[in-house]
């Protein structure tokens, strides 16, 4: 049987999955499994529990965003966007934002260098 490689949060490469249903919430916190990250980035998933957040920060990439279940509030730049089940967006590099969860919510971080 030929083995598979897997990364260190058990993602296994060239075997489907389903990312709603490959992170648990956790009451009161954020969790977050890394997906892929190779030397030219990343992409992590994240599930939020309701009130949760990432405080204002900036980055030095871009960075997309893609809703996976439930909504979330991305600021960027003081401008707000609320954005649901199936919606994206992109966090320019090095303008200041920040992600709160007004319900639970699952998302896809994908950074590029």
């Amino acid at each position: 049987m030929e083995k598979r490689e897997e990364d260190k949060v058990g993602f296994t490469k060239g075997e489907s999955f389903e990312f709603s249903k490959d992170i648990q919430y956790s009451s009161r916190g954020i969790v977050s499994k890394t997906v892929l990250k190779t030397e030219k980035g990343n992409i992590s998933l994240f599930a939020f529990d309701r009130g949760e957040s990432l405080s204002e920060h900036t980055a030095p990439f871009d960075a997309l965003v893609q809703v996976v279940e439930g909504s979330a509030s991305i600021r960027i730049g003081g401008e707000e966007h609320l954005l649901s089940s199936g919606e994206s967006i992109i966090m320019p590099a090095n303008i200041a934002h920040a992600i709160s969860a007004p319900e639970r919510f699952k998302m896809i971080l994908t950074m590029l260098k």
